[in-house]
């Protein structure tokens, strides 16, 4: 079963425990490349694309970072802060 098809949340996911595992380990520079992919998923990706990155990527991420408290304005890229944000005020925290 190591070879199943992940869907795109799922790979989303993956990126997300990637990214944060990059975080953990002091890696910055390839933390931020990561973040700079999820951004050109952001913007230019498919309808499910896009809608991964938001709901799973950028939440995961953005909860690991608080918990942890590494600022969030210093690293995510100008979209997926707004998308931050945006989750952030629907949410009414």
């Amino acid at each position: 079963m190591k070879n199943k098809a992940l869907n795109v949340y799922a790979k989303a996911q993956k990126f997300a425990d990637l990214t944060t595992a990059l975080i953990i380990k002091g890696n910055i520079i390839r933390a931020k490349k990561c973040l700079a992919v999820a951004e050109k998923l952001l913007l230019n990706g498919t309808t499910e694309t896009k809608s991964a990155i938001s709901n799973v990527y950028v939440f995961s991420v953005s909860t690991f970072m608080e918990v942890h408290h590494c600022s969030i304005a210093n690293l995510f890229p100008a979209t997926l802060r707004a998308e931050y944000i945006k989750q952030v005020n629907t949410s009414g925290v």
